[in-house]
C-alpha cells in the first residue's frame, strides 16, 4: 500500500513551541512491530515507527484526525468487528497502535477487495467513477457478487433485490476473497492495490 507522503522525520519531536501558534499534534511512535490477522488478507505485520513515523492525531486547525477519531468512536460504540475496504488496510496498524496506547481492546478486522477501473484506480467520486443507475440495481448487485467471486446463478440476474440479497447472505463464501486486494470489471483479481 502506498503511503500518503513521506514519513515524518521527527523534526519537532523534542522541540517546544509557543502554544499560541497553530500546530498539529502527533503521537510519538516507537519501532514497535504491529501484527494482526485480517479475516481475508491473512497476517499483516509492520514496524509502525519505520513505516509511518509519528503520525498526526490532532490537526493544526484543531480537528481530530481520522486515526484517533475512528479508534475512540469504535471503542465508545463497543465495536468488536470491523469490515471495510482494502484501501483502508494501511490505516489499521496505526489504529491498533493507538488502541494499545489507550488500553482499548483490538477489534477483529476483515478488509474486502476494492473495485478498480482499468487503470487500477479505486472506483469512487474522487476518481469520477460513473454513478450506479438506480434503475438497474439488481443487475449491479449481480455483477458485484460475480466480481467478488460468489458465483451467483444466472437466474438471479433478473431477480428482485431482496431475493438477490437473501441469496448472497445464504451463499456468501468469504474464502473466495482470501488475499485479494482489488477486483476490476475488466481485470483479474489482484493482491496488490
Amino acid at each position: 500500500m502506498a503511503e500518503a507522503g513521506p514519513i515524518y522525520p521527527g523534526y519537532c519531536r523534542t522541540r517546544h513551541y509557543p502554544t499560541d501558534q497553530p500546530a498539529a499534534l502527533r503521537v510519538k511512535t516507537s519501532p514497535a512491530e504491529i501484527e494482526f490477522v485480517d479475516g481475508l488478507q491473512g497476517i499483516i505485520r509492520e514496524n509502525i515507527g519505520e513505516r509511518h513515523g509519528d503520525f498526526i492525531i490532532l490537526r493544526k486547525d484543531l480537528i481530530v484526525a481520522y486515526q484517533l477519531a475512528v479508534v475512540v468512536d469504535d471503542y465508545r460504540q463497543g465495536i468488536t468487528h470491523v469490515v471495510r475496504g482494502c484501501d483502508l488496510l494501511d490505516s489499521t496498524p496505526k489504529q491498533i497502535y493507538l488502541q494499545k496506547l489507550l488500553g482499548y481492546p483490538v477489534p477483529e478486522y476483515l478488509h474486502l477487495p476494492i473495485i478498480v477501473d482499468r487503470a487500477g484506480q479505486k472506483l469512487s467520486k474522487q476518481s469520477r467513477a460513473e454513478a450506479v443507475a438506480a434503475t438497474s440495481a439488481n443487475q449491479t448487485l449481480f455483477m458485484l457478487l460475480s466480481l467478488l467471486g460468489q458465483n451467483p446463478p444466472p437466474t438471479l440476474k433478473r431477480a428482485e433485490i431482496p431475493a438477490i440479497l437473501d441469496w448472497a447472505v445464504a451463499h456468501w463464501v468469504p474464502e473466495r476473497l482470501s488475499g485479494i486486494r482489488s477486483v476490476g470489471i475488466d481485470t483479474p483479481p489482484s493482491n496488490q492495490t
